[in-house]
């Protein structure tokens, strides 16, 4: 195979390992906390994981680990969408295994969970492993959105296990990916089964997080990515004095990559989907403000901006959002029956009688195109699928209505030229940072350490991410401690909870305290492209997220 020049350099770099993963393998040993509860509704959760609720937390400390060089065969999964780093992750479990005991065999499911269901797999060979390391993508065997909720599914995995002897299985994936981790585990303990399982937080949205998962891999590359993209789109701006750029960001629901990329870009105006729903923003009002910031401009003759949206946003405007909840509903419940209406006008119709008023009547003023794609279909999980959702053409439309209304009462002079992009697929499989390269790797090589010491239920955590890498900590949270239960498809159902923008977090207050200056200056940052070798303040440096929430 033709590789470019930094893919070959990019098979040379050796990530960098928490001091505690370097020494003797076999003095790797657990330090068990306390007990821990979920973030919401333990009753109901520990009724539901009676094998694995509560466990507690883990730690990697100096010992004799007697069990960690014993033979293994793992299998593992690629979950979701692809994230920057996800190869490494694989590489760090097969380097770890191999140190533990040269004769453990690692077997990459094709394709996803359903690989898993269907009993798709390649052992892994040391060429197979160097072919991909440091490498984006997930193409080492592939991914899938295939959601493990069918007891048929449940014994299908199950007798996957059996039929390949695994002592463990490896969940590479977000938040939904991790829950069905914890069902899986549950499961195999309450069937009998020895197969232990560990999940790894994966997703470049950034929702995946906590006291002790304080990074999603991915989010790191994908956000530099992006910044890179938005910086050059600023500087032609800046240059051309004549487009607004209405630029909207992958991120599903949570903000954390719209407020990411405005911390290192600086734009003039950044919507963050949280601050919308707390202040129960309109529609109207989010026009409102990005009108002010165009009219502004326009005074200094500066005829130019740009305006971030993150990619969940109209599920958090409040009108929209319930408009959308009670479509989930009707969907979940008669979507068959809604599907067989022929035209788009008798749809409409459909759902006006279904429909609260408020709900139909906002319904029925969307543009059609926008109005469509609210009905296209959901995702495994039962979501809207909002990246196919023309936010930001939405919003251009009605700035550039509200922008006619003040130019008849002089209230704006300028020029409004706009032009639309979405930023999604372009960040996540790009060559993974530094940074990513060796928290995926550390997460992988975290996650050997749980299955030789014959943990299960747990997602490998890496902590202290804002030192260098060799004063990392690693070691693993119960999946179960990150869990509530929420409606999905109509049901309560347990799920790890996302982690959405604080309005009160170092991060935000950072951002708020200069969108106003930002608003009407031009003051444009330039991020350039990701480094992968220099200074560690230019390559190793990470997201500026973490390290003002680190502070």
């Amino acid at each position: 195979m033709e590789t470019s020049v930094l893919q070959r350099f990019r098979y040379a770099y050796k990530p960098k390992l928490p001091a505690i993963l370097t020494g003797p393998i076999e003095e790797i040993a657990l330090e068990l906390g306390e007990p821990t509860s979920s973030l919401d509704d333990a009753e109901a959760l520990e009724e539901l994981f009676q094998m694995t609720y509560g466990k507690p937390i883990a730690r990697f400390v100096r010992g004799k680990n007697e069990k960690i060089t014993g033979s293994l065969t793992v299998g593992v999964i690629l979950s979701g969408g692809q994230a920057p780093g996800g190869h490494n992750v694989i590489a760090g479990l097969y380097d770890g295994m191999k140190r533990g005991n040269p004769a453990s065999t690692l077997l990459g499911f094709l394709g996803g969970p359903s690989g898993l269901i269907e009993d798709r797999a390649i052992a892994f060979t040391a060429e197979q492993i160097d072919a991909y390391r440091n490498t984006g993508g997930f193409d080492i065997i592939g991914s899938g959105r295939t959601k493990i909720e069918t007891p048929v599914q449940f014994a299908a995995v199950l007798e996957t296990a059996r039929r390949r002897n695994l002592d463990a299985l490896v969940i590479i994936g977000g938040d939904d990916s991790n829950t069905n981790a914890a069902l899986l585990a549950e499961y195999f303990i309450a069937q009998g089964s020895f197969t232990k399982v560990i999940g790894c937080p994966k997703t470049i949205d950034g929702d995946l997080k906590n006291e002790f998962i304080e990074a999603s891999f991915g989010f790191d590359t994908a956000c530099k990515t992006y910044s890179e993209l938005i910086g050059n789109i600023e500087r032609d701006a800046a240059s051309a004095r004549k487009y607004w750029h209405f630029i909207k960001l992958m991120g599903r629901s949570a903000s954390h990559i719209a407020l990411e990329c405005a911390l290192q870009t600086q734009p003039n105006v950044c919507l963050i989907s949280e601050e919308v729903e707390a202040k129960q923003l309109s529609l109207n009002d989010i026009v409102g403000e990005i009108c002010a910031s165009i009219v502004k401009r326009a005074a200094e003759k500066n005829n130019f901006g740009v305006v971030l949206i993150p990619e969940g946003l109209i599920e958090f405007v409040p009108e929209i959002k319930q408009l959308i909840k009670e479509l989930n509903d009707l969907m979940a419940d008669h979507e068959r029956e809604l599907a067989e209406i022929p035209g788009f006008a008798d749809q409409v119709h459909w759902l006006d009688r279904r429909l609260s008023t408020q709900s139909a009547d906002i319904f029925k003023t969307l543009p059609p195109e926008i109005a469509r794609q609210l009905l296209a279909d959901r995702d495994p999980h039962g979501n809207v699928q909002v990246s196919r959702i023309e936010t930001e053409r939405l919003l251009i439309g009605m700035v550039e209505k509200k922008l006619a209304e003040q130019k008849k009462t002089g209230a704006y002079l300028g020029k409004f030229s706009a032009l639309a992009h979405f930023f999604g697929y372009e960040g996540r499989c790009a060559f993974p940072s530094n940074f990513d390269a060796d928290y995926c790797y550390s997460l992988g090589f975290t996650a050997f350490v749980l299955i030789a010491s014959g943990l299960t239920g747990y997602v490998s955590s890496v902590r202290n991410l804002t030192a260098p890498a060799d004063q990392w900590i690693p070691g693993g949270v119960p999946l179960t401690m990150m869990m509530n239960m929420e409606r999905r498809q109509g049901s309560s159902k347990p799920v790890i909870k996302k982690a959405l923008v604080e309005l009160e977090g170092a991060p935000f207050r950072a951002f708020a305290s200069r969108r106003e200056e930002w608003a009407v200056e031009t003051l444009y940052h330039f991020p350039g492209g990701i480094q992968y070798y220099g200074p560690p303040e230019l390559c190793d440096q990470t997201t500026k997220t973490i390290q003002l929430e680190r502070l």
